[in-house]
């Protein structure tokens, strides 16, 4: 068990399944930069993260911005929404005055990526919310903005190995403050942080080439 002071940001687990070094660079050196992207991310998710927000449809009770933690995982964060639906087979919520069961539902601009990095996070969520709540989650959702469709993840064991063992490692990089290199790759040229990482700095090369190479205007 973790505690609470050693906590690390959940959210910052798709940044580490997208990139170690971009991680490493918000996480450990609190480095940041801003683009299209991630404005219009941020953007999408301050209109779901209204806490006071609660509605109920029909058997379904949504809430939005729920805090939440996990002292197995040492992470902490919130999510977008958290939808409740009545059934006999759920949790008892006295709050709510039955039975529920629990679905988290992360909100993220675009499309659905070709790497798993989004439903990692949201795997992320669900973990937190069981240990949080004593239940049992096996699905949840992705929503994505550019498509306008909601996605149906299964948190099966496998996802859930990987999500343990990606936050294991986060914990030991940010013990060591340690902040990796990485091969560049053509992901590079989407992040916000590509003047700050300078990914061709990682590249097996003299410095001394790299500034001959910049002045003849032959870098990229």
């Amino acid at each position: 068990m973790y505690r609470e002071e050693d906590y690390l940001m959940l959210s910052g687990l798709q940044h580490f399944a997208f990139c170690r070094r971009q991680w490493a660079l918000i996480h450990i050196e609190q480095q940041w930069a801003e683009n299209y992207r991630t404005a219009d991310g941020r953007i999408m998710h301050t209109k779901a993260h209204d806490c006071e927000f609660r509605e109920k449809r029909g058997d379904v009770v949504i809430t939005r911005a729920m805090q939440i933690s996990s002292a197995e995982l040492g992470i902490s964060g919130e999510c977008d929404v958290v939808e409740f639906h009545k059934s006999p087979d759920g949790i008892y919520i006295s709050s709510l005055d039955g039975r529920y069961n629990v679905i988290p539902v992360e909100y993220k601009r675009g499309q659905p990526k070709e790497n798993n990095c989004d439903e990692l996070q949201l795997c992320a969520q669900a973990m937190c919310l069981e240990e949080m709540l004593c239940c049992d989650i096996h699905e949840g959702y992705l929503y994505y903005g550019e498509t306008r469709r909601r996605h149906t993840v299964v948190l099966d064991e496998s996802l859930r190995d990987k999500t343990s063992a990606m936050i294991h490692e986060m914990h030991q990089l940010y013990n060591r403050q340690h902040t990796p290199k990485v091969k560049r790759t053509k992901a590079c040229n989407a992040c916000s942080l590509k003047d700050i990482c300078l990914p061709v700095l990682n590249k097996e090369r003299s410095a001394a080439e790299y500034i001959m190479r910049t002045l003849n205007g032959d870098e990229e």
